[in-house]
């Protein structure tokens, strides 16, 4: 990845999906914009809240698509993202959103 860009794969799926009532969601309904969560796989060099592994928080619409060895990524900006899931033991708190 070059610049600011990070790849991402969006670990929720575009399948269907239940709500807290146990509510069955076809994945044809879109009543909103929804973000999803996703995990990084690769970032650029200028990329600095995000490292490899991340579970980060985005906007599914308007981001490029790309095929790596049969897997399908989206790439974005850094500035794209909206939270940052991860496990940080060096500051002894773990999880933080």
């Amino acid at each position: 990845m070059l610049h600011d860009r990070v790849m991402v794969r969006d670990t929720e799926g575009t399948g269907e999906r239940r709500s807290n009532a146990g509510i069955v969601i076809p994945a044809t309904a879109t009543a909103a914009k929804r973000l999803v969560w996703g995990e990084v796989f690769g970032i650029g060099h200028h990329v600095r809240t995000v490292t490899v592994g991340d579970r980060v928080l985005f906007a599914r619409d308007d981001q490029y698509e790309v095929e790596v060895q049969g897997s399908t990524y989206l790439v974005m900006r850094e500035r794209e993202l909206h939270a940052v899931a991860t496990e940080r033991t060096e500051h002894g708190t773990g999880l933080y959103l």
